[in-house]
């Protein structure tokens, strides 16, 4: 997760370096002009234009200020709660977490609750399903990075949750990994079948896992996987072997596996890479490389820190985030690039 963190005066400055040091996160603060810069901030003249590029970027804002000045701040960049990165608002001691925005796909609830945990705070959440202890189906959907579908049928199935109405879970059997998301599901603490399809019991409200959404119908919601892409650098000559055993365990690093990965990419300066097109090949998935271009583009759209070091060898300064990045329309960092020996990766979840 990309977080980005916003901060107006001296007193909330210290806060946001509180917040960095709780969140197991990339975190971003930025410091409004004119006061003492904390190591590796970035500073703002206006809040707005700030706000409204790193709403597109980033998949969390905290904003270290009036809950008033973050509503504002946001207001023009709303899009969809499948879409919109999580927002939060902090007072200056630090004293409550407000989750404000995208409390459940976009995971404001967790993060509030993690970081209100770390700071000794009061986490304030307002979302009606989480108030009255409920599991709604969408922070179903986030927690087993599921696409929902249709968004419609989120209300529905979410006030049912609340009117103690019954919600059965339903598993395709030819669902890729369905063990692993009944175990997920068992672990909520709520009850699964295997099922070949859907015939029958459609009048019970169903939340069916399933690899690709079927046609709407009323009582029933999609539950999708997402796509996870897995961008990798390597340095010239790598086994196939070490790239393998790196990607592993940065697919561990979010409770993952080798299963879940849809798609493989990098820059094209690899594309002849032996170890990268003998992993690909191993793994049965197709593996993308970008030209340079593209690879820029995509560092500019997302903001992405770029190594000199690894600009001067190959010419483009990321590779591991914004190969993954560029390979969907939106994305967002299950792992940020995180460096092994000789292999660079980083994970997305495709929005």
């Amino acid at each position: 997760m990309r977080c980005a963190v916003f901060t107006a005066t001296p007193r909330g400055t210290k806060t946001a370096l509180r917040v960095r040091a709780s969140l197991d996160a990339s975190v971003d603060i930025f410091v409004k002009a004119g006061q003492d810069m904390p190591v590796d901030a970035r500073v703002y003249e206006r809040l707005a234009p700030q706000v409204e590029t790193a709403f597109r970027q980033y998949d969390a804002l905290v904003f270290i200020m009036a809950t008033g000045i973050a509503v504002r701040m946001i207001a023009g960049s709303l899009k969809s709660k499948l879409e919109d990165p999580a927002v939060l608002v902090l007072d200056e001691k630090a004293q409550h977490v407000v989750s404000l925005l995208s409390g459940h796909i976009g995971g404001a609830n967790e993060l509030t609750r993690e970081l209100a945990a770390s700071l000794g705070a009061d986490p304030v959440i307002t979302t009606a399903t989480d108030v009255q202890k409920k599991i709604a189906v969408d922070v179903v959907a986030a927690r087993l990075a599921l696409r929902p579908s249709p968004k419609v049928q989120i209300k529905r199935f979410n006030s049912a949750a609340l009117a103690d109405e019954p919600i059965r879970y339903v598993i395709d059997a030819n669902l890729a990994r369905a063990s692993f998301y009944k175990k997920r599901l068992d672990d909520m603490g709520l009850t699964a079948v295997f099922a070949e399809d859907l015939s029958g019991g459609q009048e019970t409200l169903t939340a069916f896992l399933t690899s690709e959404e079927g046609a709407a119908q009323e009582n029933i919601i999609y539950l999708v996987p997402r796509r996870l892409v897995a961008g990798i650098g390597c340095r010239r000559g790598t086994a196939a072997a070490e790239i393998r055993a790196a990607l592993e365990a940065a697919l561990t690093k979010i409770g993952r596996s080798l299963a879940d990965v849809s798609l493989l990419a990098s820059t094209k300066a690899k594309a002849d890479e032996a170890g990268l097109l003998a992993l690909a090949k191993e793994l049965r998935r197709e593996i993308r490389f970008y030209p340079h271009e593209k690879m820029q583009e995509t560092i500019d759209a997302y903001g992405l820190d770029e190594s000199p070091f690894v600009k001067e060898n190959i010419g483009i300064g990321n590779v591991a985030e914004a190969a993954a990045l560029g390979s969907v329309s939106a994305g967002r960092l299950a792992l940020a690039k995180t460096r092994f020996e000789k292999v660079t990766v980083a994970l997305v979840w495709q929005k």
